[in-house]
């Protein structure tokens, strides 16, 4: 195993980074193999790929309902959903501005 020491500037790149590893330690355990070392057949890997693909979009089907109820609600409380601000804040989310982007 190697290891390397990375300084990263974006917090969000930080995390996806982070989970990529978590993600490997997973897979590792599993079948206790790296990808590199997993010599299976490409129509696998295309199988594999095309389940989690289709995994995600049922993920943003879930995301667009919640989404489409949230707002309804929002209107129902009368809570303008093009203020995002406002309409996020309603909703538990967190709001913030970077002004330098």
């Amino acid at each position: 195993m190697r290891k390397k020491e990375i300084v990263f500037r974006d917090p969000v790149v930080e995390s996806v980074v982070d989970k990529f590893v978590s993600r490997s330690d997973v897979g590792f355990a599993k079948y206790g193999k790296t990808l590199r070392d997993d010599n299976s057949d490409v129509f696998v890997w295309v199988n594999h790929l095309q389940e989690e693909l289709m995994d995600a979009v049922l993920y943003m089907q879930k995301l667009k309902e919640e989404i489409t109820t949230l707002r309804e609600e929002a209107l129902l409380k009368n809570i303008d959903v093009s203020d995002a601000e406002k309409w996020t804040k309603a909703n538990g989310f967190s709001y913030t501005i970077d002004e330098e982007n």
